[in-house]
């Protein structure tokens, strides 16, 4: 009767099943990458949105800004108070 040794046992490298496994995973990596596509549909609803609510949001606020660091602005104790109202129930 012949006895093979314990590394015989599978019949196969288990050290090399593994690296075969590692390098189908590191492919399946690669070959998954993340994409986006943005349909033109939207891209013109886009600028069509950017073209007037940006502008007036930036003019908005420069003047903010400028009313801040001259003194001038002013806040509506009324607004604030129905903005914070809902939290404060």
């Amino acid at each position: 009767m012949k006895i093979n040794g314990i590394s015989r046992v599978g019949g196969t490298n288990p050290y090399q099943r593994n690296q075969e496994t590692r390098t189908g995973e590191a492919r399946a990596k690669e070959r998954q990458k993340d994409e986006v596509r943005i349909s033109t549909e939207a891209q013109e609803l886009l600028e069509s949105q950017s073209g007037t609510g940006a502008v007036s949001h930036r003019e908005r606020l420069q003047q903010l800004k400028q009313q801040v660091s001259t003194g001038t602005y002013t806040v509506e104790a009324g607004r604030l108070a129905d903005k914070l109202w809902p939290f404060l129930k």
